[in-house]
């Protein structure tokens, strides 16, 4: 019997994790009270449903109340008893969770007065003795659920390998602020800046005019080279310390030309050497 449990903030994506999970043909349960775990499991075992459900996936947080106390102890038995068991713990940015909240108009589970990040400060601390069992803890700020689906996969299909490392590209502009999820932002302002340029000011790093001009230059040239060869001498390292992805980012004033043309040529090296790659120009949605 596999056994899922998604766990993790209010607002992280839990519903996009176990929605993937069903997909993959877990029968999955949502808003599962931890207390009721062992006696799931055991009706599971039972002979009337033996062999008929054989992957499972359970969400459970702080919804359940007086029934989440003691979760990290439950989880921890759960491991202890041999059963193939994962815990994905999914998290994000305080300030990512309250803008969620804000668009959705809902309220935190745990916020009193209505102001979610009262909720969401409590809730970090109740939760962190379950964060510290997770097998997988993926943080969701920068994340599109394509993206959220996608570790999933990775995670469950047993690790991190050349196949199903993710390397997600992106270009932004410093004047909007650096993206929060990057594992590596590179300052790509020492790149003459085509903006000053009148034929090519309105336009963007998408057009090929633009990216010959911001290629041409021997400094950047020596950049592409430089990093291509640092961050591919990477990849290995990562897979063996079981990361699933690498998040890489490109800056520059706003995020219209140099950044964007960096993200593209990079994003077509890696293609072209098979690996998988997504593309967002932050600035440009």
């Amino acid at each position: 019997m596999k056994v899922v449990i998604v766990t993790g903030l209010s607002g992280a994506g839990k519903t996009q994790a176990i929605n993937c999970l069903e997909d993959m043909g877990y029968y999955c349960i949502d808003n599962m009270p931890p207390a009721l775990i062992g006696n799931f499991m055991e009706l599971l075992d039972a002979g009337s449903m033996q062999g008929e459900i054989e992957k499972v996936a359970l969400v459970i947080d702080v919804r359940a109340g007086a029934f989440f106390a003691n979760a990290d102890d439950i989880i921890a038995g759960l491991k202890r008893a041999g059963s193939d068991s994962k815990l994905i713990f999914l998290e994000a940015s305080n300030e990512v969770l309250v803008r969620r909240y804000n668009e959705t108009r809902r309220s935190h589970p745990l916020s009193d007065s209505g102001s979610p990040l009262k909720g969401i400060e409590k809730e970090k601390a109740m939760m962190e003795p379950v964060r510290k069992l997770a097998d997988i803890i993926i943080d969701t700020s920068g994340m599109k659920s394509s993206r959220l689906k996608q570790e999933i996969r990775n995670f469950i299909a047993g690790g991190a390998t050349v196949d199903n490392f993710v390397i997600n590209i992106t270009s932004f502009g410093f004047k909007r602020g650096i993206p929060q999820e990057a594992d590596f932002i590179f300052d790509v302002r020492f790149i003459p800046n085509p903006f000053y340029v009148a034929s090519m000011k309105k336009l963007t790093g998408n057009n090929k005019k633009v990216q010959n001009y911001v290629l041409k230059f021997p400094e950047t040239k020596e950049f592409i080279e430089t990093l291509d060869k640092m961050i591919t001498d990477m990849i290995p390292c990562y897979i063996r310390e079981g990361k699933y992805h690498l998040n890489i980012a490109f800056g520059c004033t706003g995020g219209q030309h140099r950044s964007v043309s960096l993200a593209n040529v990079f994003a077509e090296r890696f293609n072209r050497e098979g690996m998988h790659v997504t593309l967002t120009h932050r600035e440009l949605e």
